[in-house]
């Protein structure tokens, strides 16, 4: 079933970013269709919920389909630790959600981690989330939206609508 829904992902990512592409104005994506392949997949490959012939051929389908993409003008990576990520799950209040693991979550981190690390497609910018509350606090939101805006039009552009 694994691969399957990845497969599903994988096609329903590459639509909309294909969408994204033809619009004239910029967009933020929450997840991309390069972390469905990246730690998604690679996770139930290793944890053993997708086949190695599977997996395989998932990376094949992703490796075309993502040659026919524009890659992001920034990927933006918020890094929290697992204990941050714990209490947003819980703050959230998602019935699905609250079976998660700490093991799973440890595990999508380390992927996360080496993915960001290896990320050569453009410009990355990585924002530490664990002592800042941009959904909450305005002072926050604005400094992650500067901080973006930074990256992607320098310090004193005459920058496009959001």
């Amino acid at each position: 079933w694994s691969f399957n829904l990845q497969v599903f992902f994988l096609s329903s990512r590459f639509a909309h970013q294909r969408k994204i592409e033809e619009l004239p104005h910029s967009v933020v994506q929450d997840r991309s269709i390069y972390e469905d392949a990246e730690i998604f997949a690679r996770n139930l490959n290793e944890m053993g919920l997708m086949t190695a012939r599977d997996y395989e051929n998932y990376r094949e389908l992703y490796l075309l389909m993502t040659s026919y993409l524009r890659p992001p003008d920034l990927l933006v990576y918020l890094r929290a630790s697992v204990p941050t990520l714990v209490k947003h799950i819980q703050a959230r209040g998602r019935e699905f959600e609250s079976s998660i693991r700490i093991e799973y979550l440890e595990r999508l981190e380390t992927h996360y981690e080496n993915w960001v690390d290896r990320y050569d497609l453009g410009p990355k910018l990585i924002i530490e989330a664990d002592e800042i509350d941009f959904v909450n606090v305005d002072a926050d939101r604005m400094q992650v939206i500067s901080q973006i805006e930074s990256r992607l039009y320098g310090l004193f552009p005459e920058k496009p609508n959001l």
